[in-house]
């Protein structure tokens, strides 16, 4: 009884020593929303935009402050019998509404900072697709690139036994030796640009390293090619020209404040002087302002202002670039697009018939090596140029998401 209970903890133990391996596989897998989740959470350039909202909050809480008093003190006459001593509270107060000026120009860069927040999460999510489907495509590249390796390889065993049979030259295995190299060599480069990409995407989440051995393949269909009118309608409403927009409103505010600022302040004091020599107290009471005579602001008035037409014609610009560039995504997309269907519709798999029918006319000698050689060459040629392909799409949708975000919470795609 004792020996079969030892057997079956051992039989537990080995089983949970089993499962580990299996949950670490299952760890080192990384999906798309796993890499968003961890970008949003440690990516340091989001911190630092996040960070901004603080320093905005900071400066709309001073804004709203007003001076302090000042507390003086003044002797006249050094000797202790005659000295007379004055001591006196001011408080300036401050006329033209500049503390509500201030407020509102502190006010626009709390609404500036969260918008450049928006616009930092929206950049960040694109470069994190990008850089996501990039590692995608390089770990595919690594992937068919052992393909070919096997596909090169076989023609090398191939050629070797018709060669033995007395049926080819000793050259067509030099030839299927020479090409089986290029393979292995291409093959080593797909995977230095898939290690390369995996850390690219590690850096975006944050992580000094690439702690996960492979990216989920996508289950859901790549989302369609938005409407380019819908998205150029709504283009007001993204992130950049409400930045801009709030740009020129914090502008004016600074203008309005600076016109404020050339109304002078008014210092009120009080406060009790004391003569040694009179053995006397009396009450003091004292009005100051500045006489505007040379400086009156104009200076800064006029500085303010050129900045609040400068803010003007850089949204302008913005818009512009920002539809000419929408403009270009979407017909690369769609391009693309439509590139990938003949790919997966009638190039790829004319490739590889190509291929099957290469090599089988070339075991049963209708065909020479050479057209083996080039029906590979055309295949592997085939796949590279639809990864390109898949690239440029990922390129163009990311232009588009760096600009409205998630697509699907805008116009429905078409």
């Amino acid at each position: 009884m004792k020996w079969n209970f030892i057997s079956r903890q051992t039989l537990l133990t080995l089983c949970l020593l089993a499962a580990l391996p299996l949950q670490a596989a299952e760890k080192s897998v990384l999906s798309l929303d796993q890499a968003l989740q961890a970008a949003f959470a440690n990516n340091p350039d989001l911190a630092v935009a996040q960070g901004g909202l603080g320093v905005a909050q900071g400066e709309r809480e001073q804004a709203g402050l007003i001076p302090n008093p000042e507390l003086a003190w003044e002797a006249e006459d050094t000797r202790r019998d005659s000295r007379t001593t004055t001591v006196t509270l001011s408080q300036t107060l401050e006329l033209g509404g500049k503390r509500g000026a201030r407020v509102e120009v502190a006010s626009q860069g709390q609404a500036l900072a969260q918008v450049q927040l928006e616009r930092q999460r929206n950049t960040l999510r694109a470069e994190v697709i990008g850089a996501y489907q990039g590692a995608l495509r390089a770990q595919q590249r690594e992937h068919l690139a052992g393909q070919s390796q096997a596909l090169a390889e076989r023609g090398l065993r191939v050629a070797q036994g018709r060669i033995n049979a007395g049926k080819a030259s000793p050259i067509e295995a030099s030839r299927a030796q020479v090409f089986l190299a290029e393979v292995q060599l291409e093959r080593r480069r797909a995977a230095d640009e898939r290690a390369s990409a995996y850390q690219r995407l590690a850096e975006l989440t944050g992580a000094a390293y690439a702690a996960f051995e492979r990216l989920e393949e996508a289950t859901e269909p790549a989302p369609a090619v938005p409407e380019t009118l819908a998205l150029l309608e709504r283009l007001n409403e993204t992130a950049d020209l409400r930045l801009a927009q709030l740009q020129i409103d914090q502008g004016d505010a600074a203008l309005g404040l600076e016109q404020r600022r050339r109304i002078p302040d008014l210092t009120v004091s009080i406060g009790s002087q004391y003569s040694a020599t009179d053995r006397e107290r009396v009450n003091v009471l004292g009005l100051s302002m500045p006489l505007p005579l040379f400086d009156r602001n104009q200076g800064n008035v006029l500085a303010a202002s050129r900045r609040a037409d400068q803010a003007r014609d850089l949204r302008n610009a913005a818009e512009l670039r920002l539809r000419t560039e929408l403009r270009q995504a979407l017909d690369q997309w769609r391009t693309a697009e439509q590139a990938l269907v003949s790919f997966d519709q009638v190039i790829l798999p004319s490739a590889q018939r190509a291929v099957d029918a290469a090599s089988r006319g070339f075991e049963a000698g209708k065909f020479n090596f050479l057209d083996v050689l080039d029906a590979q060459r055309t295949l592997i040629s085939a796949r590279d140029q639809y990864l390109q392909t898949a690239t440029q799409l990922t390129e163009a949708r990311v232009r588009v998401e760096r600009v409205f975000g998630d697509l699907s919470a805008w116009v429905p795609a078409v």
